[in-house]
C-alpha cells in the first residue's frame, strides 16, 4: 500500500512537472508568434451600426485587441490615439464590429449640411492652380476654357467657392476639396471631365494683399483725373486733342 502511494506521488509529480514544461513551452511559442505578428494592440471598432456623415460619439465605439501583423500600417486608430476621433465624422456607413480606419474618418464641420456635397478638384495636366497655399475656409474662383461650335471661350465658371480641405500626398499639394450645393456638383464634375482646361484662382484676401476701401478708391480716382487733366493741359498747349476722362459719367455714378 505504501509502495503504491509512493508510485502515485511520483507519477503525479512527474505529470505536474511535465505540465509546467509544456505550459512554459506553449507560452514561449505564443510569445514568439506574437513577436512575429508585431505584438497585440487595442483598436477602435464600431459598437453599433453608424450611418455616414455621423459625428463620432463615445457610445458609437468599442475596443478590440488584435495582433498588429493583421493590420495595415497606419490604417487603424489605436485607443492611445483617441484624440484622432475628436470632432470627426464617418464618410461612409459602418456596420457593428467593423474596424474604424483613418481613411473613413474626416474632420467635422458645422458648415456641412444635407444640401451640400464635397467635390474633389485634383491637380492634373488640365486643371491648374495659380496658388497652392490654399487652406480650409479659403475661397476660390474657377475659370474654364472650352470650345462651343468651334469657338474657343474662356469664362468664370464659379466664384467664391468654399474650400473644405486640401488634398495632399506625402506633403505634396494634389488639389482641393470644395463644398458646394448639391445641384452644383454635377456642373463642376462635368467641367472637370470635358472642359479643355480649368484654372483655379485664390479668391480670399491673403496677408500680403492690399485692401482698398471706398475712401482710398475715391482718392485714387481723383489722383488719376488730376494726372489726366495735367496731360490734357500740356497737350492742348501743343495743339493735341485732349483725352476724354469720362468725368461727367463718373460724377453721376
Amino acid at each position: 500500500m505504501l509502495e503504491s502511494k509512493r508510485k502515485a506521488i511520483i507519477f503525479i509529480t512527474i505529470s505536474f512537472l511535465l505540465a509546467i514544461v509544456a505550459g512554459v513551452f506553449t507560452l514561449k511559442q505564443v510569445s514568439a508568434l506574437n513577436e512575429e505578428l508585431g505584438g497585440m494592440t487595442e483598436i477602435y471598432v464600431a459598437a453599433t451600426d453608424i450611418p455616414s456623415r455621423t459625428q463620432i460619439k463615445p457610445e458609437h465605439l468599442s475596443t478590440m485587441k488584435i495582433p498588429k501583423g493583421f493590420l495595415v500600417e497606419n490604417s487603424h486608430i489605436e485607443t492611445s490615439n483617441s484624440e484622432e476621433l475628436i470632432n470627426k465624422v464617418l464618410v461612409v456607413p459602418v456596420s457593428e464590429g467593423s474596424i474604424i480606419t483613418k481613411e473613413i474618418v474626416k474632420p467635422f464641420s458645422e458648415a456641412i449640411n444635407k444640401n451640400n456635397r464635397l467635390v474633389a478638384i485634383p491637380k492634373s495636366d488640365r486643371i491648374f492652380f495659380d496658388r497652392e497655399d490654399l487652406h480650409a475656409l479659403d475661397r476660390i474662383d474657377i475659370v474654364v476654357s472650352h470650345n462651343f461650335d468651334g469657338q474657343p471661350k474662356t469664362e468664370i465658371f464659379m466664384k467664391d467657392v468654399l474650400v473644405f480641405s486640401t488634398l495632399k500626398k506625402e506633403n505634396e499639394f494634389r488639389g482641393v476639396m470644395v463644398e458646394i450645393p448639391v445641384e452644383d456638383a454635377p456642373k463642376i464634375i462635368h467641367m472637370e471631365n470635358y472642359s479643355d482646361s480649368m484654372r483655379i484662382l485664390k479668391a480670399s484676401v491673403g496677408k500680403d494683399s492690399v485692401i482698398i476701401n471706398e475712401n482710398q478708391e475715391n482718392e485714387i480716382v481723383e489722383e488719376v483725373k488730376e494726372e489726366v487733366d495735367q496731360v490734357n493741359t500740356e497737350e492742348q498747349t501743343n495743339g493735341v486733342e485732349p483725352i476724354d476722362t469720362g468725368g461727367q459719367e463718373a460724377e453721376q455714378q
